[in-house]
């Protein structure tokens, strides 16, 4: 039933991730208006709060930053491969790069243009659509609290909270220092959560069964 839960989960932010794009790519007013005054508000904060603004430079470029995400999967695949938990492991590696690689081809294939400002707090390259922080950080934060051993163990509180901070507060710094809309991070978000579930339920197959004793 929980595995059934899981997957329509994944399911669910697939599809929606599908609708999203097309309405996107069809640029659907009434997305393109919720985008634009979302955009405009943060970045009159932005521009007139220095010291906030360089607070969220330095999250999103060095604490959320997509390459210091994919180290925390990299120190992961290598402590799972060297407790020869080689599945996992590879399960780990398949989902950032499989990330890395989706995130670029649908921003090449949707080629959306990021906000113009006069007055730039940040600056990003190559297409808008989706955000790849967004992405990324709901991959590796999905597929370490999907690594974490059951029961629970006692740490597990924290791990949850840094990742219900994470993956929502990434978001905003992109969209606070002005480089992505509010779409281009929901769709990192619902892309990313349906990766991790293709990653953790279909891509190399399922948990190893426990073994059960054996009735004489």
């Amino acid at each position: 039933m929980r595995n059934d839960l899981f997957r329509w989960v994944g399911i669910g932010c697939a599809l929606l991730v599908a609708v999203l794009t097309a309405l996107v790519v069809a640029g659907w007013q009434p997305l393109l208006t919720y985008d634009e005054r979302v955009a405009r508000d943060l970045h009159a904060h932005a521009v007139t709060h220095a010291g906030v603004t360089r607070s969220m430079r330095v999250l999103s470029d060095w604490v959320w930053d997509p390459w210091t995400m994919r180290v925390l999967a990299a120190v992961a695949f290598f402590l799972l491969w060297r407790r020869d938990e080689r599945e996992r492991a590879l399960r780990v590696a398949l989902a950032v790069v499989a990330a890395a690689v989706v995130q670029q081809g649908l921003k090449a294939a949707v080629g959306r243009e990021r906000p113009v400002w006069t007055d730039p707090v940040d600056s990003a390259h190559f297409a808008a659509y989706p955000s790849g922080h967004a992405m990324t950080a709901t991959v590796v934060c999905g597929m370490l609290l999907w690594l974490m051993p059951r029961p629970a163990p006692g740490w597990a509180p924290a791990a949850w909270a840094a990742a219900a901070v994470t993956v929502p507060g990434v978001g905003f710094t992109r969209l606070y220092l002005g480089v992505h809309w509010f779409s281009d991070v929901l769709g990192g978000w619902l892309l990313g959560t349906a990766m991790v579930v293709l990653a953790a339920s279909v891509c190399v197959g399922g948990r190893r069964p426990v073994r059960r004793p054996q009735e004489r």
